[in-house]
């Protein structure tokens, strides 16, 4: 990835992020325990993983080794709001330079570069996770979103996605759906989710029992 597209998946990321703190500024307490697509997180659990790993994340772009804390020892205070929009600012003030260099996730080393695509993708559909389960609205940037369609097959191995694995097996998607409703699919999740509405999923696909970490 070259210097262009990363500041390019930068800004991308960025726009998402503000978009999340205004969903999860939204977010009713009465909405805590609903269903989301993904089927071990009710609402305030998912709210919980998308905030500890983008802290996790924010914390390995701004340390100077690259080492990402641990997901599962961040505070979540009643305003995610505030702590996406505090996470993006310091993100604003490092990247993209700081994907130049690995990020260290657990004992594993990334490329930057393949790192921030990868969140940019994760926070895209975490963020219709959220939206589908509490009816609000997500409509990040098409370029955006049709750029992580075309980084997300690499990711999604055999080792990955399938039953029991941390993606879903892919869901079915026409080709002239809109760009979102193919990364959802893609991920894992039917696009026609809703709480309160029960999916036969196609004999090949079981929908959005997963998600990126």
């Amino acid at each position: 990835m070259d210097e262009t597209s990363t500041t390019t998946t930068a800004r991308h990321l960025d726009a998402v992020l503000i978009e999340l703190a205004d969903l999860m500024s939204g977010v009713s307490a009465d909405r805590a325990h609903a269903r989301t697509p993904c089927h071990e997180y009710d609402v305030a659990a998912l709210r919980g993983h998308v905030l500890g790993w983008l802290t996790a994340f924010t914390d390995g772009f701004t340390d100077p080794e690259g080492r990402c804390s641990d997901p599962e020892q961040v505070a979540v205070d009643g305003d995610g709001a505030r702590q996406v929009r505090d996470l993006a600012a310091r993100l604003r003030g490092v990247l993209p330079g700081a994907a130049a260099s690995p990020l260290v996730i657990g004992e594993a080393g990334m490329p930057g570069e393949m790192a921030l695509s990868m969140i940019l993708w994760e926070y895209q559909v975490h963020g219709w996770d959220l939206a589908a389960a509490t009816g609000a609205t997500w409509d990040p940037d098409e370029d955006g979103v049709t750029a992580s369609l075309l980084f997300a097959p690499a990711m999604l191995t055999p080792d990955y996605q399938g039953e029991g694995k941390p993606f879903a097996p892919r869901v079915p998607v026409p080709e002239e759906a809109p760009a979102l409703d193919r990364l959802v699919g893609l991920s894992g999740r039917d696009p026609r989710w809703s709480p309160d509405r029960t999916l036969t999923p196609p004999r090949s696909a079981t929908a959005g029992s997963g998600g990126a970490r």
